[in-house]
């Protein structure tokens, strides 16, 4: 196992692929690390998060908030409103409240150790593992699905998932070595990202071509294998988009627990299979005829956009209203921005800002 752990990594030195979190090989080899901030917050974007979309967002962040202590006294709603169109938004208050600890308990440096990583918010074993073998070089073994992939592909594992990963982590725990333990968790990673893909794997240029059990029986490309999914439900609702007669939206915080927790949104219902409607002032509302279809991870979701125009002042039984010249429709978290898309709009004013 150490040889092929090795071979990998003569394989990643060439290979890597760069990343504004990374450190380069070469100067890995030589002792420097990265900032444990940056490998953190690029860990936590990228789950269930792809490379090319997470980059953009990685820069962002680390431009207005360059330190943890920058993003711990940073305000609630501008890491929201930041975070909106990334997806799995308790991801981004759980950055908060790990920031927060990470200063006002470990004085501003990221613990070092696996087990006391875990002890913070939002960190699971895979990113304690990712941060502690990439920031700090500790031996912690990293089982995310690209090493999933290459475990199953190695051995010829039939089993399926999500059943196996525990003998899929054992298997990658034997191929850890002592030392680059960093580079090494990269290089299993970019292996399976770039080489043992999911599709048509590129067998011919893998460094772990030849001992690989899968390859020699011919099944890596149906490996792993994976428990049927069941059907996705669809849920319903209705969602309440209202002007004034100043061009002010009616826009509410969503509660902080729960699907969108803290991202700023329209109005919405329940969202069931019967919703009820809940209509957040007692006005005349009209169906617009349109219909917002956004999927999360257990449901898709069609909700029914409803209309109002209502006079200047009015005061709503939930919500606030926005000044049409301080609202940002990239705020909004990806759900309610196709419901914004979808809505006639009277004013150039705001046509030109979505834009």
């Amino acid at each position: 196992m150490r040889d092929l752990s090795e071979e990998l990594l003569a394989w990643y030195d060439v290979n890597a692929r760069t990343m504004p979190w990374r450190v380069d090989p070469v100067d890995s080899k030589a002792g420097k690390r990265p900032d444990p901030y940056f490998i953190w917050m690029s860990e936590v974007m990228l789950q269930q998060t792809t490379v090319a979309a997470v980059k953009e967002y990685f820069r962002k962040f680390t431009t207005i908030w360059p330190t943890v202590h920058d993003l711990a006294a940073a305000e609630d709603a501008d890491v929201m409103a930041a975070w909106a169109g990334l997806g799995y938004y308790a991801r981004a208050r759980n950055l908060l409240k790990c920031a927060r600890v990470v200063v006002n308990d470990h004085g501003g440096a990221f613990p070092d150790s696996y087990d006391t990583l875990l002890t913070l918010p939002g960190v699971g074993p895979y990113t304690a593992a990712a941060v502690a073998s990439i920031a700090f070089n500790r031996k912690a073994t990293v089982l995310d699905g690209n090493v999933e992939r290459v475990m199953a592909r190695m051995h010829d594992i039939h089993d399926p998932l999500p059943g196996v990963k525990p003998v899929l982590m054992q298997y990658a725990e034997t191929f850890t070595p002592n030392g680059r333990a960093g580079d090494y968790a990269q290089a299993v990673m970019d292996l399976g990202a770039t080489i043992c893909t999911p599709k048509n794997p590129a067998c011919g240029i893998c460094p772990w071509r030849d001992p690989c059990a899968a390859r020699v029986a011919g099944t890596a490309a149906e490996l792993p294998k994976k428990t049927p999914k069941k059907k996705t439900p669809i849920r319903l609702g209705y969602v309440y988009v209202a002007r004034r007669d100043d061009g002010a939206w009616l826009l509410e915080t969503r509660p902080e627990k729960g699907l969108l927790g803290g991202m700023l949104a329209f109005p919405s219902s329940d969202w069931s299979d019967d919703p009820t409607p809940d209509p957040p002032i007692d006005t005349e509302w009209i169906d617009s005829g349109y219909e917002a279809r956004h999927t999360f991870t257990h449901f898709h979701l069609r909700l029914k956009i409803m209309t109002a125009d209502v006079a200047n002042p009015t005061s709503p039984d939930r919500g606030h209203f926005v000044n049409h010249n301080e609202f940002s429709p990239t705020a909004l978290p990806t759900a309610m921005r196709k419901v914004f898309d979808l809505i006639p709009r009277r004013d150039a004013t705001i046509e030109n800002k979505a834009r």
